[in-house]
């Protein structure tokens, strides 16, 4: 197992903290609960389109559109130089 410092805002900390100990949790095991969520569901985002890609990418496209969606929560947003990984395995 690694160590890894992060710098966090003292408020992200704080919710954090206060969440975690509301639920039971230490801050470790949310931290790595939240990162291992949001890596599965990028994970998931690629893999289907993947799979859209053998089949037709537009039709993926399209039946993502009917998901209710709107925009990510303050936070959850892609970096502004995020680019997705090549489809290709």
């Amino acid at each position: 197992m690694t160590t890894m410092s992060v710098r966090v805002p003292d408020s992200l900390h704080s919710a954090i903290k206060d969440l975690a100990t509301k639920e039971g949790y230490s801050m470790n095991q949310f931290l790595i609960s939240a990162a291992a969520e949001k890596l599965s569901s990028l994970n998931t985002v690629d893999y289907l389109r993947v799979r859209a890609e053998r089949a037709d990418l537009e039709a993926f496209d399209r039946i993502m559109k009917k998901v209710p969606g709107g925009s990510p929560d303050p936070g959850d947003e892609l970096p502004p130089n995020y680019k997705r990984r090549s489809a290709k395995r």
